[in-house]
């Protein structure tokens, strides 16, 4: 039984913004008081500065990570009768995105150990009718850029880039999240490691031309005013959350660090406890892993209880993802089932994410562990 119990939430945004109340309530206000907010300075601004963190050429803000992905495509001419293959153990909105514009998701099943799409899949799932390979930077860490895009240049296919859990997250070769694909997406909603005030989003890309036609789109395709050439939507950022989200991405690199930090711990903490069921995150060689979540692996028959014990004793954890997006019932017209994506599903059933904010006192680290050793260890 841990030594002192403590009260350790998933994640503590109260926690953060004491740290940065005497920043942020400022630009607030000088928001407020200019009285613009869509578009204007602080929007473009937070692009030159999100372009040049990620070192992609070109950066659009819009409204949501969901967005990012549904504007990327669009912009690529993605429709009705295409395909885009992609993981099936990520969040819905990757599949979602592409199913609202018509198009089929073809799915790859994931690496085991990193639960990132598996590259050696991919090209066996190339059609004639594939448009684009969405790779998932799930839970902080890269895929394999480099072998993804050898495959891509081989079919002269668009890497989209769901980075919507990975700014600042580096490839082995160097390579930032955002700037390694044809376009990348982002989100800003609360809960990522550069989160704003609500939602927000935005997409990088290399391709300048590319980029104006995406800030075109974002505003119902217009240009000049009244005037639409192309179709579009209203997908763009408030100047509110980019104004909140330029005073975060100063912290950004600091808070990588703590989490890095804190995944540290909880590898030497959970060591000391021997735990024979338990599977700890696995970091590729070379690999800048970021711990948007710190996601460990239990027997599928004792996740559920453990998450349980876990909030019984006030420890915040969450299951990412409960159901892989195959077997997700509004999916079920492309005939996927269970037992198609084995390594999918299993991780579905056995992972565990646990507290890895920044802020996380030792005291609370210790709690952590000590409460999944007791589960585990009884």
């Amino acid at each position: 039984m841990p030594a002192t119990r403590v009260k350790v939430p998933l994640l503590d945004l109260k926690a953060q913004y004491a740290t940065l109340r005497d920043e942020i309530r400022p630009v607030v206000d000088e928001v407020f008081e200019s009285q613009w907010f869509i578009g204007g300075p602080h929007v473009t601004g937070l692009e030159s500065e999100v372009a040049a963190y990620t070192g992609a050429k070109a950066a659009v803000g819009c409204t949501s990570g969901s967005d990012a992905l549904l504007l990327a495509m669009w912009a690529l001419g993605i429709g009705p009768g295409d395909e885009v293959i992609t993981t099936p153990y990520t969040f819905f909105a990757t599949v979602g995105s592409i199913v609202r514009l018509g198009a089929t998701p073809v799915f790859v099943d994931i690496e085991p150990d990193t639960y990132n799409i598996d590259i050696g899949r991919i090209a066996g799932a190339i059609t004639e009718r594939t448009k684009a390979i969405i790779p998932v930077h799930l839970f902080g860490q890269c895929v394999d850029m480099t072998k993804l895009a050898q495959i891509a240049c081989d079919a002269n296919l668009p890497v989209i880039e769901d980075a919507a859990q990975a700014i600042g997250t580096r490839d082995a070769g160097g390579g930032k999240a955002g700037s390694m694909g044809a376009v990348a997406c982002f989100s800003f909603f609360p809960s990522k490691n550069l989160g704003g005030a609500g939602d927000g989003g935005m997409v990088t890309t290399n391709d300048e031309d590319l980029a104006h036609k995406l800030a075109v789109m974002r505003n119902h395709g217009m240009e000049p005013k009244y005037h639409h050439q192309l179709m579009g939507g209203n997908f763009r950022l408030d100047a509110l959350q980019a104004a909140v989200l330029r005073v975060k991405l100063k912290h950004l690199d600091a808070w990588h660090e703590g989490r890095r930090t804190n995944a540290a711990d909880y590898r030497r903490l959970f060591a000391e406890k021997g735990l024979a069921e338990i599977t700890l995150p696995t970091e590729r060689d070379g690999v800048y892993h970021i711990y948007n979540q710190f996601v460990i692996r239990v027997p599928a028959a004792r996740r559920d209880a453990l998450v349980e014990h876990m909030h019984e004793h006030d420890i915040g954890c969450e299951v990412y993802y409960p159901i892989s997006c195959h077997q997700q019932e509004c999916f079920a017209e492309f005939g996927y089932g269970a037992g198609d994506f084995p390594e999918s599903e299993r991780a579905a059933a056995e992972t565990l994410a646990l507290p890895i904010y920044p802020e996380l006192t030792d005291e609370q680290k210790a709690c952590v562990v000590d409460t999944v050793a007791e589960f585990l260890g009884g």
